[in-house]
């Protein structure tokens, strides 16, 4: 699709879930619960993948005050920093309360939708995803996992220490590399079973114990699509909250061609043209193919490739 004029893309958008306004204020942290009664104070409900707003919108507001959040929630709310001196919590709902926040006027959004589609302004993103991503991990770590025994969360969330052996336990963020690999005017992109129609994107996987972000790339390329790599780029990093991931985006560099498609991993994969990636960027291709939208670093690592960026 060399022929076909590339389309103009404007501005380079913004990613998602990055530049927060909070400090997180680490020392902080073990007296922070005894400031949720500050009117200064404010609150995200959040209940796995929801997230409940107010507002009729087309931008909600997701902060409540501690009056509105706390009937909500049903655990300690978790402190996610101080924005301008003013303490943030996330407060953790259940999901299955669903129908009586929106009964009680709210709008309750998923996290995707709500950053897909414009529905708070991007700063409360990134204290969204950490709260929503903490709440997960507390979720998954009511247990001990030295002596198995039950733990109770600590430090206002960021902490659990186990109420038998004394261990303590961490948040920890699962880093994942992302990675557009390209071979002259053509990049490699594939797509998961998972997918929407027409949607093709980036490949991605786990960075492994003793494992360094340039090995990953090259392992997880070769066992996705069968292509070797030679040159790898950092280009950009994003957390993840699905459920708390921290995306290491890189630009690679392939030292092969013939694709072999991994297909209990991907659906597919293939070589796009420069023009045909631009295409999918501006969702003007003819056959309806697209890349994942703005926010996602799988668009910006895309991007950089149409722009003549390469490892």
């Amino acid at each position: 699709m060399s022929h076909i004029s590339r389309p103009e893309l404007g501005a380079w958008p913004a990613l998602g879930y990055v530049a927060s306004p909070l400090d997180r204020a680490a020392h902080a942290r073990a007296e922070a619960l005894g400031r949720v009664s500050e009117p200064a104070a404010r609150f995200y409900l959040l209940g796995g993948e929801l997230v409940a707003l107010k507002g009729e919108g087309p931008v909600h507001d997701p902060l409540f005050d501690h009056a509105a959040a706390a009937p909500w929630g049903k655990a300690d709310p978790l402190f996610l920093g101080l924005e301008d001196g003013a303490p943030r919590f996330a407060v953790p709902f259940d999901p299955g309360r669903r129908e009586e926040l929106e009964a009680a006027g709210l709008k309750v959004a998923d996290l995707r939708s709500i950053a897909v589609g414009g529905l708070v302004e991007p700063r409360h993103l990134p204290p969204i995803a950490c709260g929503k991503a903490l709440n997960a991990w507390h979720g998954r770590h009511g247990f001990c996992a030295n002596c198995g025994n039950a733990s109770r969360i600590v430090e206002s969330g960021w902490r659990r220490d186990c109420l038998s052996c004394g261990a303590q336990h961490f948040p920890r963020t699962d880093p994942v590399v992302i990675m557009l690999t390209a071979r002259g005017d053509t990049c490699l992109m594939g797509r998961q079973p998972h997918f929407p129609p027409g949607m093709w994107s980036c490949l991605a996987g786990f960075v492994e114990p003793g494992e360094t972000v340039e090995e990953a790339v090259r392992r997880e390329t070769l066992e996705e699509a069968g292509i070797t790599t030679g040159r790898v780029t950092y280009r950009a990093s994003q957390p993840w909250p699905f459920p708390m991931s921290l995306m290491i985006g890189c630009l690679a560099e392939a030292t092969s061609a013939d694709i072999a498609v991994d297909r209990t991993e991907l659906e597919d994969a293939r070589w796009f043209h420069r023009d045909e990636a631009a295409l999918m960027l501006a969702r003007t291709h003819p056959d309806g193919l697209f890349v994942p939208p703005p926010m996602a670093i799988a668009h910006h690592l895309i991007r950089a490739f149409v722009e003549g960026f390469h490892a």
